[in-house]
């Protein structure tokens, strides 16, 4: 069964919120916003899978990029089941909200959760500013597991990045990551190659985090 959670009364720093489960993100992607998606293999088998789901969903891509998770803060657990309409057609005031119980990695780390926010803080940077998140979703499913978050804060780009990781159909483990993005200083600052290397760094870095080869 496919669970899917998603907030939205929480502040965050953009409107398209959500943007990255579009499957024409790349091509149709919110004004003003920069999209990307990059994905590598991790393996393959069950079992390779079962390790990385772990990893990911207690950090584990972002410690692997270089930061340290402060001022996390569980999330309410109530899983979005989409608009419940009344007889006359109208939303109900009251929406039905399925929850699911907190999970925990082998090390007793709560796993990722809806509504969840945290602090991404650059590992050995004392004076670096820490990026305030917010996990807009999560993604539970038998063969594919992942979250989003959201920037809630001052931070030095705006916009919403998820991680995804996939068993597929030729017992292939995948992760893929997907972002929409607006750097501050808006378009002008998108495109100069400073802040588009900034970014391709960090990515590789992501995408190295739950690679075996880099363990």
């Amino acid at each position: 069964m496919t669970r899917r959670s998603t907030f939205t009364d929480q502040s965050v720093t953009y409107g398209a919120i959500g943007a990255t489960l579009d499957p024409d993100l790349l091509r149709y992607p919110p004004a003003g916003f920069r999209p990307a998606e990059d994905s590598v293999k991790l393996g393959s088998g069950r079992d390779r899978f079962d390790r990385a789901a772990e990893e990911l969903m207690t950090w584990g891509v972002q410690k692997g990029a270089g930061f340290e998770i402060v001022d996390a803060a569980p999330g309410t657990g109530a899983q979005y089941t989409g608009i419940t309409y009344g007889p006359d057609g109208a939303p109900l005031a009251d929406q039905p909200a399925a929850r699911v119980e907190q999970r925990y990695g082998p090390d007793g780390t709560p796993y990722v959760g809806a509504g969840m926010t945290a602090t991404l803080k650059p590992r050995g940077r004392r004076r670096a500013r820490g990026i305030p998140v917010l996990v807009v979703y999560v993604v539970d499913e038998p063969e594919r597991v992942g979250f989003a978050y959201g920037t809630t804060g001052d931070a030095p780009e705006s916009g919403e990045e998820s991680f995804i990781l996939e068993h597929r159909d030729d017992d292939t483990v995948w992760l893929t990551i997907r972002s929409v993005l607006e750097p501050r200083g808006g378009i002008r600052r998108m495109f100069s190659p400073r802040t588009r290397r900034r970014r391709r760094e960090l990515t590789t870095r992501e995408l190295r985090a739950l690679h075996p080869a880099y363990a």
